[in-house]
């Protein structure tokens, strides 16, 4: 989730617009992309899903897991507001994890983290919402303007005592890389009454291994060979 020129609340994951949008066609001028560089009414006039049929990440279209309908739905596809976003989820029944990106002192952050917190609360979605991030000064603010919201430390680098870290930050989840993460460590901070959210877990193998060892939760972009897995395994 990022900000734009004009301080709107966007779901967009990566900081720059050309990996998953025709943004180096449509403003070609406009190098290096910068999301917080461009309003949301020109990242409105972006198409963000073409690049999926155009690249196949996953080789699922290749595989002929995607359909010929689906493949056209995709394309135009927009970015949408946090607003949108969880209004949408809220109306599915969804849970969801909003992923604060770090702004690095750009424009907006003074209030950016206190925005995304009334926004949810104002929706009361409380219950519905937890809060990440690999910006843990991001996390402290989520607690300090409302504590009632879930949160959960982001990281990409082994840390020495995570249960004791985490429990530092007074944070209910640790969202862990697989790479940086085994199960001893997720045995400790389970214990110590903490969830663990794993990512990115793709490999069948690494989901039943994790599952195994205690994870609260896998973060994946097969959720398709997660789901039957877990079944499987009895709702592990």
């Amino acid at each position: 989730m990022q900000l734009t020129a004009d301080g709107e609340l966007v779901v967009i994951h990566d900081d720059t617009l050309e990996r998953t949008s025709n943004v180096t066609t449509a403003f070609p001028d406009r190098e290096p992309w910068r999301v917080r560089e461009f309003t949301l009414q020109e990242i409105r006039t972006l198409d963000f899903g073409s690049w999926y049929n155009e690249s196949d990440p996953f080789g699922q279209i290749a595989a002929g897991a995607v359909r010929d309908a689906d493949q056209r739905s995709f394309v135009g596809t927009d970015a949408p507001t946090l607003h949108e976003t969880l209004v949408w989820t809220r109306d599915a029944h969804w849970q969801v994890n909003v992923e604060l990106k770090s702004l690095h002192g750009g424009a907006g952050e003074d209030d950016f983290v206190e925005r995304v917190v009334g926004m949810i609360a104002e929706l009361d979605m409380i219950d519905e919402v937890i809060i990440s991030s690999f910006d843990h000064p991001y996390l402290t603010r989520v607690r300090r303007a409302d504590p009632r919201i879930r949160i959960a430390a982001l990281t990409g680098e082994p840390l020495e005592d995570a249960a004791g870290y985490v429990r530092g930050l007074r944070a209910d989840a640790y969202n862990p890389g697989i790479e940086v993460t085994d199960e001893a460590e997720i045995a400790a901070v389970r214990a110590a009454g903490i969830e663990v959210n794993v990512y990115t877990v793709n490999e069948e193998a690494d989901m039943r291994r994790l599952a195994r060892a205690g994870a609260s939760g896998i973060i994946t972009d097969f959720p398709q060979r997660l789901g039957p897995l877990l079944e499987e395994m009895g709702g592990a």
